[in-house]
């Protein structure tokens, strides 16, 4: 079997990559190998709409089969990628089939860190990342009058929103002293803690886990580090990920934490191209430091600039990056990276539940945190692709439009 483009990842970026292509009027052959025995589908919603009943599965589907098949793309289902030989241009699967390949697309994204602590992998114990998880923990809902989110990212105070939505007595766990450390300002930080507080969520900042307990071989409570039990039927771990880049690291590909790619999306490695979480590269949204971004529109966009390349179309990865969380009734819009920021400006009242965290690096303006403020997110960008230096009196003034500012 072989293929033009052998695509490895059916999540956002594996299947971008793959319309990209045909976009770009590529007509070779294309398939796409994926984990799951599902088509591509979207992933936010597991931990939002579909973890919530608000969407049926094939709403989540980013095409219907119908789709792949008018544009003679391939998908293998429930496929794993155990190794590949880039000098035959292979892939091996763990069935022990081979698959060659023109091009190869890595676009694995990541598998969910676990908890190190006993009791981790107990039945009741779960983390989000595919339809499978987010199946289980449903049929698991009903019997759960108590669960415990360990983890106060993205992930972590979704499902916490879902949960409390649900009626269930939610405790969240943060190892840091505030939620969202690693994203986000203090200002923001407090604001979520605060909503989340009252809609009885208990938010528990600084505390460190022992260990999972159980009772008749599920889960029945939370052990923390000062010996207190926190009983709970459902645990549910929001801690990050780990690149799923074993087989391309041990077939030679630079890297460490995930894999290294140049500005159009190459790895080290002979026509092996690595796009979305898995893959790390310079962002000049970063002061150009290498970073892997956790996004659905980072891997759309590297998809694109991979597609492109192979194609024989001139493209070069330099999109701002942006993200969104819909907790409970409030949209967050974040555009740009606040790694490193030096100030913030709050512009608008928190208490309002409509305002935005802007921040600021050498007076210039990098990043912007919006809450419930889609004029802001969609006025600043300008601001943050310019790396504008205004005002911080100004930026405060929300009566005054961000366009404005921008010129």
């Amino acid at each position: 079997m072989h293929y033009d483009v052998v695509i490895v990842g059916a999540g956002h970026g594996g299947a971008q990559a793959a319309i990209a292509l045909r976009q770009a009027k590529f007509e070779g052959s294309i398939a796409i190998i994926g984990e799951e025995p599902e088509l591509p589908y979207e992933r936010p919603p597991l931990s939002k709409e579909y973890f919530s009943g608000e969407k049926g599965f094939e709403r989540i589907l980013i095409r219907p089969r119908s789709f792949w098949e008018e544009r003679n793309i391939s998908i293998l289902t429930a496929t794993r990628v155990a190794a590949v030989d880039p000098a035959s241009h292979e892939v091996r699967t763990e069935q022990g089939d081979s698959i060659g390949y023109g091009h190869l697309i890595w676009a694995t994204g990541g598998n969910p860190r676990k908890l190190s602590c006993d009791g981790g992998s107990l039945p009741g114990v779960h983390t989000v990342r595919t339809r499978a998880d987010a199946d289980r923990m449903l049929a698991e809902l009903p019997q759960v009058t108590r669960a415990v989110v360990i983890g106060g990212g993205y992930i972590g105070l979704e499902a916490a929103a879902v949960l409390a939505k649900a009626g269930k007595q939610v405790v969240l766990l943060e190892a840091l002293d505030r939620v969202l450390a690693r994203v986000a300002g203090e200002a923001l930080s407090r604001f979520f803690e605060a909503e989340h507080r009252a809609h009885g969520v208990d938010v528990r900042l600084g505390v460190a886990v022992d260990g999972i307990e159980a009772a008749d071989g599920k889960v029945s409570g939370v052990r923390l580090a000062d010996g207190e039990l926190i009983p709970a039927e459902m645990v549910i771990v929001g801690i990050g990920i780990v690149p799923a880049v074993e087989p391309l690291i041990a077939a030679g590909a630079e890297g460490g934490n995930g894999v290294s790619v140049d500005g159009h999306c190459r790895t080290s490695l002979p026509d092996v191209f690595a796009i979305g979480d898995c893959a790390l590269h310079a962002n000049a949204f970063a002061d150009g430091m290498p970073v892997r971004l956790e996004s659905v529109q980072n891997a759309h966009d590297q998809a694109t600039v991979a597609a492109k390349t192979i194609a024989g179309i001139e493209a070069h990865y330099d999109a701002v990056p942006w993200f969104w969380s819909n907790q409970y009734d409030l949209k967050l819009q974040t555009v740009g990276l606040s790694t490193g920021h030096d100030a913030t400006v709050v512009r608008g009242d928190p208490a309002a539940r409509s305002f935005s965290v802007i921040y600021l690096k050498d007076g210039q303006v990098i990043a912007l945190d919006c809450v419930n403020a889609t004029k802001d997110y969609v006025q600043g960008r300008k601001l943050v692709v310019e790396r504008m230096a205004v005002d911080p009196a100004r930026l405060a003034d929300a009566a005054t439009p961000l366009k404005e500012l921008a010129g």
